[in-house]
């Protein structure tokens, strides 16, 4: 694969845009110009712990937030290892609906 703006391998770019949760989603969209793989990754990142952080910041009004709150935690933990382990493989892996709304905002930020 080759080379980013940053001047990493896309593997490991990518991989590193799961690394703080929608924070490095974030700094990583922004920096990165030349990879669309590695954009890609980063706006699923940014995207998907976006919605998990406000997810579980909602649930803790519900009732069954003693439920809630702990499920949201461990797909936090699950998403962001799978999210790691394909970027890393070089597998362009879409999270189910978030990976389709990730795609379409790398899209519109070209």
């Amino acid at each position: 694969m080759a080379n980013t703006t940053l001047g990493l391998d896309e593997k490991v770019e990518a991989a590193l845009s799961y690394l703080l949760f929608f924070v490095s989603g974030i700094i990583i969209l922004i920096l990165e110009q030349k990879s669309s793989f590695v954009r890609f990754h980063a706006a699923q990142s940014t995207v998907t712990f976006i919605v998990l952080y406000l997810l579980y910041h909602f649930a803790a009004f519900f009732p069954g937030r003693w439920i809630l709150t702990p499920l949201i935690s461990a797909l936090f933990v699950i998403l962001w290892i799978v999210g790691m382990v394909k970027a890393y493989s070089g597998e362009l892996y879409k999270f189910p609906l978030l990976g389709d709304i990730a795609e379409t905002l790398v899209g519109k930020l070209r």
